[in-house]
């Protein structure tokens, strides 16, 4: 088969219907999508209301290039994404994926200090947990150990910053008598290198695939925002994953009444209907670009395509017509109960974390030391499978230190998923992770005489 998928080597079941919070492949199985996917699917699969509007543009015109025209899509998609934002981010730049959204992000807040005559300020500060995405740009301000790995010799060598990762803290302290010191790890490097060489600090909210749905004590960000304003820096906001409704708010940072200079959005942003993610930009930093050199230094040949831009149009309808972000918002404390009853149960769940419907599950050997598993032991891996062949699917995160990656994954279904599939979902995680506890213990007992220890 010529087609290339992830891992070469293994086989995946064929995707070839989709209904609601379920994906059926060939064979006729049925998986409920406890991930949405990516963290993409946020209403479901097969909706009508979206075909429909696929359709009627399709019929329409399908693609125009941004260079020669604007469309009426793109135009209303715009001023939609426009009301739902904070403050002044009132411009918005359509890209194709979540990665290019960042990356352009990063290119406009290069630009907009070389506008301002202050061309050093080229860095783009990242945290050591943090995923921004796979073009080059983006792995360069990205803290994801596995992904940058093989490309380290082409990456920036952009510092990276402690994250907020209270369950295992990077710099050795305790909440809350730290005093939120992963904020102030930001005012140390910052000093360091020295504001003049940093544009830009890009964060997620709440850190997805590089730690598994971790989200920051309440006074991170607004300290995080005066550092930034203090020494001239943009704060650029990774909302790909966590925005659009997916935490509970339209914006995840609205959760800390924050507002960044840029964001990007994707993922939840399309449902999963099409591609397309933006960069949301602050009137000044547009302004100033405006009354420099006129132009954006970005852009891409589907940018604004107006067959997407009228796809995510329907899509945002539906979540406003149907009160997705606020059912988001209702059911944390759900999934906070349920996941919680599964931590109680199971020594190998170390931590349970996570906000509106974006949950993660730490996998660990040792509750007391909060050890990870060895490498060896796969147990991210062996718990996606164990979930897959039960019919449920979960999306694998990294976890643990720096040095050390563990094992995580990411509970992220549709928004309107019903509560009996949730009552699903949980139950098939539960039966799951008995299985590889049992997998993981023998393991343990086989290469290392230890055991999965709970509290």
């Amino acid at each position: 088969m010529p087609l290339i998928t992830p891992f070469l080597d293994r086989a995946y079941p064929v995707a070839v219907r989709g209904e609601g919070s379920y994906i059926y492949d060939a064979e006729g199985t049925a998986y409920l999508d406890g991930c949405s996917g990516a963290v993409t699917a946020a209403i479901g699969h097969g909706v009508d209301e979206i075909v429909e509007a696929m359709t009627e543009q399709a019929a329409r015109i399908s693609f125009s290039y941004r260079g020669q025209f604007s469309n009426p899509p793109a135009e209303m998609l715009a001023e939609e994404l426009r009301s739902q934002a904070p403050g002044d981010l009132d411009w918005v730049f359509f890209v194709n994926s979540g990665s290019e959204a960042m990356e352009t992000a990063q290119k406009i807040a290069v630009q907009y200090w070389r506008e301002r005559l202050m061309p050093t300020k080229t860095i783009v500060l990242g945290r050591s947990l943090g995923y921004h995405g796979i073009t080059l740009g983006a792995l360069s301000m990205s803290g994801h150990v596995v992904r940058r790995r093989l490309f380290a010799p082409l990456l920036h060598g952009f510092p990276v910053v402690a994250p907020p990762y209270c369950y295992r803290c990077p710099l050795g302290r305790c909440y809350p008598s730290c005093g939120i010191a992963c904020a102030d790890d930001l005012e140390e490097k910052v000093t360091s290198i020295g504001a003049h060489s940093i544009a830009g600090f890009a964060v997620e909210p709440v850190i997805g695939a590089a730690g598994g749905a971790i989200p920051p004590p309440p006074e991170y960000f607004p300290r995080i925002k005066e550092i930034c304003e203090r020494h001239h820096i943009l704060l650029i906001a990774d909302e790909v994953m966590t925005g659009c409704g997916r935490t509970g708010y339209a914006h995840a940072l609205d959760h800390w009444h924050v507002q960044a200079d840029l964001v990007a959005l994707g993922k939840g942003l399309t449902g999963g209907y099409t591609p397309l993610a933006t960069t949301l930009v602050s009137d000044a930093v547009v302004q100033t670009i405006r009354d420099g050199s006129g132009a954006i230094m970005s852009g891409h040949t589907f940018s604004g395509n107006p067959l997407s831009c009228a796809v995510v149009l329907a899509v945002c309808r539906y979540m406003a017509e149907h009160k997705l972000v606020e059912r988001s918002r209702s059911l944390e404390a759900v999934l906070a109960r349920r996941l919680g009853e599964l931590e109680e149960r199971h020594p190998a769940v170390g931590n349970v974390r996570g906000m509106g419907m974006l949950w993660g599950v730490e996998l660990i050997a040792d509750r007391l030391t909060r050890t990870p598993f060895p490498s060896s032991c796969q147990a991210t891996a062996r718990l996606v499978e164990a979930a897959q062949d039960r019919g449920l699917l979960l999306y694998p995160a990294l976890a643990g230190a720096d040095s050390r990656p563990g094992d995580a994954v990411i509970i992220a279904p549709p928004l309107n998923i019903s509560e009996t599939d949730l009552d699903r979902l949980i139950a098939i995680l539960d039966d799951a992770l008995y299985d590889v506890e049992e997998q993981l213990q023998s393991d343990m007992w086989m290469v290392h005489g230890a055991e999965i220890t709970g509290v």
